[in-house]
């Protein structure tokens, strides 16, 4: 039995150890299991129809992964009014990256990087970006040391920023409180960024032992998005199938790693583009890079919980908590896939 008043966990307990108040309403879950409601910390959400998608595949708290004119921060907003319609959300507002495209008419403050030949590259104008993110009242930082794997004409080995332009980028958001997650492929790429103080790599499949190492020793967190690279596999461009045939079985071996030294790890699908992804994939996905069920799943709810600075009122189903909820049609530690169908969702104590 759990009971959630206000959006809060008040009791959570065996039948008849817990005592349900008087005319509240009644979810049955008889029969059900009844798991907190998972994090996804690596999302990109744009929409409403989105957010809420999000919601009903098992995210009740998420950080997003950026978008190009600030939706994250609305998708935010819409979730602290309406919390059954969007995840809890860490938003991260426009993606600091060398190559702003169309993302300079997102606020007028960013129009004057549009003349840079070079791109976002200067000390100066990724400060800018940073400001203006934290203007806008992003709470994280997303930038990349690597171009994307997502497009076939890029090499996602290839290094886009110098491990001072990163620390240019920490510093800028550190300034404001705000820890930076860092898009990274190569080995290089990864030392460079955890050296350059980002809170979390997101994708990492190159990442080596040395870098893992040091993220142990600094509490670096390892978002892999092993959803992202294995949905590369089924592409119908050869490149982009190749690419990820190639490198989901690196990724594992990384994941693995770093769970053995003790590298915290955050489950994140990488959902973009309209199509949300369940985060109970990414948390089978961990089990099947070599993670125990009850591990894998700490990836999504402790773990996450923590990166995403939530560790004292999510991940968990105890007085005090967020009144979030997975029900469940069979056992998660014996079949890892009920995660991906949960046959209902509670998010603040309202059935999603």
């Amino acid at each position: 039995v759990v009971v959630i008043e206000d959006g809060t966990v008040r009791a959570a307990g065996r039948r008849g150890s817990v005592a349900v108040p008087h005319g509240v309403e009644v979810l049955d879950a008889h029969g059900r299991w009844v798991l907190p409601g998972l994090v996804d910390a690596h999302i990109h959400l744009s929409t409403a129809a989105e957010a809420r998608d999000a919601v009903r595949r098992g995210a009740t708290s998420a950080r997003s992964g950026s978008t190009s004119f600030f939706q994250d921060i609305a998708v935010r907003e819409l979730a602290r009014h309406s919390p059954s319609l969007a995840p809890r959300l860490r938003a991260a507002g426009v993606f600091v990256t060398p190559d702003l495209g169309d993302t300079v008419l997102a606020d007028p403050d960013l129009t004057p990087l549009a003349r840079l030949k070079d791109g976002v590259r200067s000390a100066e104008a990724l400060r800018r970006i940073v400001e203006v993110n934290l203007a806008r009242g992003a709470d994280v930082v997303k930038t990349r040391v690597n171009e994307r794997a997502g497009l076939p004409e890029q090499d996602p080995l290839a290094q886009v920023y110098s491990r001072e332009q990163l620390a240019e980028i920490v510093a800028a958001a550190r300034r404001g409180g705000r820890g930076v997650l860092c898009h990274s492929y190569s080995e290089q790429g990864c030392h460079d960024a955890v050296m350059a103080g980002v809170r979390s790599l997101e994708h990492g499949a190159f990442v080596g032992e040395r870098t893992l190492r040091e993220m142990r020793r600094r509490g670096t967190y390892f978002t892999p998005t092993l959803t992202a690279i294995a949905g590369l596999a089924e592409s119908p461009d050869p490149v982009l199938a190749e690419r990820g045939r190639s490198y989901l079985p690196v990724l594992k071996r990384a994941v693995l790693a770093a769970h053995e030294l003790g590298v915290p790890l955050a489950a994140g699908t990488d959902s973009s583009g309209g199509v949300v992804d369940p985060i109970g994939g990414e948390v089978a996905l961990m089990h099947s890079a070599g993670l125990s069920p009850l591990d894998a799943i700490r990836t999504a709810t402790t773990g996450a919980a923590r990166l995403l600075g939530l560790g004292g009122t999510v991940g968990r189903l105890t007085r005090g908590f967020a009144g979030d909820a997975l029900l469940l049609s069979g056992d998660p530690l014996a079949d890892l896939s009920v995660l991906k169908r949960p046959v209902a969702v509670v998010r603040a104590g309202v059935a999603a």
